[in-house]
């Protein structure tokens, strides 16, 4: 796997990006727009994952990251569940639902495999400088 320089490198976090910009523009539209309650809220979620996936990156331990990832990946499932009860109150069309829960998935499975993978390399740390200088 190349080395991931920066986080708007990793996948998920570009599929992550996709999904919240699509649930944006979807629920400033129709009944969905006036739920404030679960616009707002699906809204937070689909921020949280994009945020948690930079944030972990930008952490200082893999062990760490791999903790932010899973936090990602919760949110992920969060924003589903919430696609089904927009799906139910009518807030979406089939359609709108179908593309939301595809993307949704989507970045679950990608943070699934990018987990077990840094999982797989158990030696790994993700701080390291080029050249370390310290001063006492």
């Amino acid at each position: 796997m190349p080395t991931i320089k920066r986080f708007e490198e990793i996948e998920a976090w570009q599929t992550a990006r996709e999904l919240t910009k699509l649930v944006y523009t979807i629920t400033e539209e129709g009944k969905f727009a006036r739920d404030f309650g679960l616009r707002d809220q699906i809204r937070r979620a689909c921020v949280s994952i994009m945020s948690n996936i930079a944030e972990g990156f930008e952490s200082k331990t893999q062990p760490m990251f791999i903790r932010y990832l899973g936090i990602a990946k919760a949110s992920s499932g969060e924003v589903r569940a919430q696609l089904y009860v927009a799906k139910d109150v009518s807030y979406l069309i089939e359609e709108q639902f179908n593309q939301l829960f595809q993307l949704a998935e989507k970045s679950s499975r990608q943070l699934s495999r990018f987990i077990s993978y840094l999982e797989s390399q158990p030696n790994s740390y993700r701080v390291k400088e080029d050249t370390p200088e310290y001063e006492t």
